[in-house]
């Protein structure tokens, strides 16, 4: 990898500062993804589900692999700045060629999740934190701090836990840490007295899910939120706008 790539990890990694959090609107192509960067944010975000759908597939890895690093290749060649890519829970690829593929993209940054995209199950914490071990590893030889975000699923697919998701998520969280992650993603947590107990006791820059109902900026920030992502928010936002003009152009009026 050039000195370039790793450096572009480093720069990554700088921008978890809890407290004062990196705010990513997930970007779903090369458009997007300038446009995200001309409105002054530091580093670009690929929402899985967004990417999916404006190449045709649906969210949940039915997006073939080739398909998907291609779409993260076109967004890291369009901005100047560090991109980190959502690869789902890693479509089958063994951790060596994960790590491969997403650095010959061009990306310093991944969310891996711990339920399986195709049946929503969530699965065994030991065989999740092997995952994140080899991706650590592999990231280690090829010589790039490559930023492994690790997504906590037990708030949006509860089946099979414990009753306590909390708990729960805050000993998920432990263990993907202590397996190589830099930093947790418990999606959908978004209790401001939750957040209170779960950022201190994972002590580690923490990844919230940006969403209607969730805390505003400034008071994810106070709760010491290291990262916020909008998901396949935006995505969504410009097809509902692009609907409505559409539906204005076949009523025969203009775009507005």
């Amino acid at each position: 990898m050039t000195d370039s790539t790793a450096a572009r990890a480093v720069a990554l990694r700088a921008l978890h500062r809890p407290g004062d959090p990196l705010v990513l609107p997930n970007a779903w192509d090369a458009g997007s993804a300038r446009a995200v960067v001309d409105a002054g944010f530091p580093a670009v975000a690929t929402g899985s589900a967004a990417v999916a759908e404006s190449l045709g597939y649906a969210d949940g890895e039915h997006t073939p692999p080739e398909e998907m690093f291609a779409a993260v290749r076109r967004i890291v060649r369009a901005v100047a700045v560090p991109v980190t890519a959502d690869l789902e829970r890693g479509y089958g690829l063994r951790p060596a060629e994960l790590v491969s593929r997403l650095l010959d993209a061009g990306a310093v940054g991944l969310n891996l999740e711990d339920s399986d995209p195709r049946t929503g199950v969530v699965v065994d914490a030991e065989e999740q934190a092997d995952l994140l071990a080899g991706v650590r590893a592999a990231a280690d030889d090829a010589g790039v701090a490559v930023v492994v975000n690790a997504r906590v699923d037990v708030f949006l697919r509860p089946g099979g836990e414990p009753t306590d998701r909390l708990a729960e998520a805050i000993r998920r969280a432990r263990r993907y840490l202590a397996a190589g992650a830099d930093s947790v993603y418990p999606i959908l947590l978004a209790d401001p007295a939750q957040l209170r107990s779960f950022v201190p006791a994972v002590a580690a820059p923490v990844n919230v899910l940006a969403r209607p109902g969730a805390p505003a900026l400034a008071e994810l920030a106070a709760l010491g939120v290291a990262r916020i992502s909008y998901g396949s928010g935006l995505y969504a936002a410009t097809r509902a706008h692009t609907t409505r003009l559409l539906a204005a152009v076949a009523a025969g009026g203009p775009l507005a």
